[in-house]
């Protein structure tokens, strides 16, 4: 029977992708990993990351018996993506900003996209305004903060509403800003109080949904297995294992790193 599709990011954000792989595939298994250990991803340089993206996903593709890896992790994406393609031997489905679809989107043609500062500044984020975007106004605003409550949600915390208020206070001044690309897999997951704390009504896009289909398209042959699907972390706690169960995988296990 072929494995599961694994899912990988740094915390708890390519959750959101597996609410969209479950609604688009309910009779696929999962498979989930994360480096909570090293939790957060933005902060640390580029080579290094690298070097441990490759690590981490090597040993939860070896240890899941995946049939294909969805990396589900902005930063991880940009950096690290060929080169998990080079070194796998299972399909690699990456995750981009939705830009493309909010300029679709837009009545404006004026956007914004939400996402961690190292998000924001990439070159690799340059180009897709530039070649998705160009008839757009784009402002790019960096919402770090963000990350850090919608892994208090997962992890059974109440988010702070007032900071995200203050995240998205800019968005004030910005009149004519429509849509709002959530350019970190993290904030899909805070939809209903970002939807709160806006400072008006706005059209949310998020590319969980285009993982998902990209991923049927290339991923073939994973069914559903009677076993639990497993959560892998490389830092173990009950609150994430409560967490990681609230998403279908009630069993959650250690990834032992070569």
């Amino acid at each position: 029977m072929a494995g599961p599709i694994l899912v990988f990011d740094s915390g708890v954000g390519g959750l959101s992708v597996v609410a969209a792989l479950r609604r688009r595939l309910p009779d696929v298994a999962l498979a989930y990993a994360c480096d909570n250990a090293m939790l957060p991803y933005g902060v640390r340089e580029d080579d290094w990351l690298v070097a441990r993206i490759l690590t981490v996903c090597r040993a939860a593709v070896a240890a899941s018996g995946c049939s294909g890896l969805v990396v589900a992790c902005n930063t991880a994406s940009t950096l690290a993506l060929e080169a998990l393609r080079e070194s796998l031997a299972v399909p690699v489905v990456g995750t981009v900003p939705a830009i493309k679809p909010a300029a679709g989107l837009s009545d404006s043609r004026h956007i914004g996209l939400l996402a961690t500062s190292a998000t924001v500044a990439r070159p690799y984020t340059l180009r897709l305004i530039q070649d998705f975007a160009r008839d757009c106004r784009v402002t790019r605003l960096a919402a770090d903060p963000l990350v850090g409550e919608a892994e208090r949600l997962v992890l059974g915390e109440t988010p702070e509403l007032e900071r995200i208020r203050r995240v998205l206070a800019p968005l004030e001044a910005l009149a004519d800003l429509d849509t709002l690309v959530l350019g970190c897999t993290h904030f899909p997951l805070l939809r209903d109080q970002l939807v709160e704390a806006a400072p008006r009504p706005l059209r949310w896009v998020d590319s969980g949904d285009a993982i998902a289909r990209r991923t049927g398209q290339v991923v073939v042959g994973p069914q559903r297995r009677p076993a639990p699907e497993v959560g892998w972390v490389t830092a173990p706690s009950p609150a994430l294992a409560r967490g990681l169960a609230g998403f279908g995988f009630v069993d959650s296990r250690r990834l032992v790193l070569a």
